[in-house]
């Protein structure tokens, strides 16, 4: 019987994984093809040399390779191998909190810890291939988890997931704020015109985005989560959201306030894993 190795298996998993949803599938589609556009020829060689595999996958913005970070929390052996990898696709923080008052998590197990990680591992020439690969796709998730600014949301309402919210007329009982963010809002921003490039800085402009560092990034996401994601909400409550039962809504005030902080957020997530990336596989 041929072994079927642990990779492929996780790759099995697309036939039970979710329904495509804009930020938890497109939007990270999207980061990843903004990112090809602005890798060296030295990245873009690396990338193929880890992904050329029986699995037929070539780019990171092919949809398995771009969303595998998700797809391995249905399975047991990456589990076994990653026990905390459901902890590294955000870090929530109290959003009434000093910008210079929280720090990432000590032992890594956040979304700032495990980009710090996994990179490092990337760019170990010496390291074996599996797990550079496995790294190169935790890298390629994560900075777009990242940038979606409720994965850097509230600690009391986990990000938004325990914030009630309509879409206009959307309103499942399962409905949330994280959720809207995920799919609907995104969806909208990243997918209706202009689609695919939401912006089109210049050099300099692109050398700006693309700086600073991963706590950096971190902190401008959850400057939005406070400024935009949670403010511009009607009939949002002053007291603790998880609280709360009234269900806010998102209104078209709201979406005009957000859409422009969806497609800048794409748009750095896509610059800022290309210099990783480069960086990482540039020898």
């Amino acid at each position: 019987m041929k072994c079927v190795s642990l990779f492929t298996s996780t790759l099995m998993l697309l036939a039970v994984a979710h329904p495509a949803s804009a930020w938890w599938e497109e939007g990270h589609i999207i980061v990843a093809k903004i990112a090809e556009k602005h890798l060296t020829k030295e990245a873009q060689a690396g990338i193929k040399m880890l992904l050329d595999g029986p699995e037929g996958e070539r780019a990171i913005s092919d949809t398995k390779m771009c969303n595998w970070a998700d797809l391995i929390r249905g399975s047991g052996q990456l589990n076994r191998k990653y026990p905390k990898n459901d902890t590294w696709h955000y870090i929530n923080i109290e959003l009434k909190q000093k910008k210079d008052d929280w720090k990432p998590d000590e032992n890594g197990n956040d979304v700032i810890g495990a980009i710090e990680r996994f990179k490092k591992v990337l760019a170990d020439p010496k390291a074996d291939k599996q797990d550079r690969k496995e790294a190169l796709l935790f890298v390629v998730h994560f900075v777009g988890d990242m940038h979606q600014p409720l994965h850097i949301g509230e600690k009391h309402d986990r990000g938004g997931n325990d914030v009630v919210a309509a879409y206009g007329f959307k309103a499942p009982a399962r409905m949330n704020l994280h959720r809207i963010w995920d799919s609907d809002l995104a969806e909208r921003a990243l997918t209706e015109p202009p689609a695919i490039t939401p912006l089109s800085p210049d050099a300099r402009q692109r050398r700006a985005m693309a700086a600073g560092s991963i706590a950096d990034w971190a902190r401008e996401s959850w400057n939005i989560s406070r400024t935009i994601a949670y403010p511009e909400l009607r009939n949002y409550p002053d007291t603790c959201p998880a609280a709360s039962k009234i269900r806010a809504v998102i209104d078209a005030d709201y979406i005009k306030a957000a859409t422009p902080a969806v497609r800048l957020q794409a748009e750095r997530a896509g610059l800022r894993l290309a210099r990783l990336l480069n960086t990482a596989l540039g020898r």
